[in-house]
């Protein structure tokens, strides 16, 4: 069973273990596993992507197919009514800092979505003033 513990927040938390995350996994009882939390998305019948999206990863750990998909900002804030609770703390994985929690979305954590342009824009500018350099040169 899922053991049950409160948090600092005073927030009540549902603990569970990835054997019991694993039973949830068809169309009338869904569940799955992305960044630690446990989502029932059982009655999620409006996924842009179907259903049959929905079920290939139920009972398991989705959070790399998750985060490879390019999730909106609004489809992370839309998970939020989904959460049933979080893994047990002995089987959580070790989170990449390349993917982003659903908490951070509203917090300062954004700013990754500018950083991603960065590098495409300061190429850019080192090729046009490398070419400008070698017109006057020539």
């Amino acid at each position: 069973m899922a053991s049950e513990n409160s948090t600092v927040d005073t927030a009540y938390t549902k603990f569970y273990t990835r054997e019991e995350v694993a039973k949830h996994n068809n169309n009338t009882d869904l569940w799955f596993i992305i960044h630690n939390k446990v989502y029932n998305v059982t009655e999620f019948t409006t996924h842009p992507g179907g259903e049959e999206v929905l079920l290939e990863q139920g009972g398991q750990d989705c959070t790399e197919v998750f985060e490879d998909i390019g999730h909106s900002s609004d489809a992370r804030e839309l998970m939020e009514k989904f959460k049933i609770g979080e893994l047990v703390e002995e089987e959580r994985t070790q989170e990449n800092n390349e993917f982003t929690e659903v908490s951070e979305i509203n917090g300062s954590s954004c700013s990754g979505a500018w950083r991603s342009w960065l590098i495409p824009i300061a190429l850019g500018v080192l090729a046009t003033l490398v070419y400008r350099y070698f017109i006057k040169v020539h």
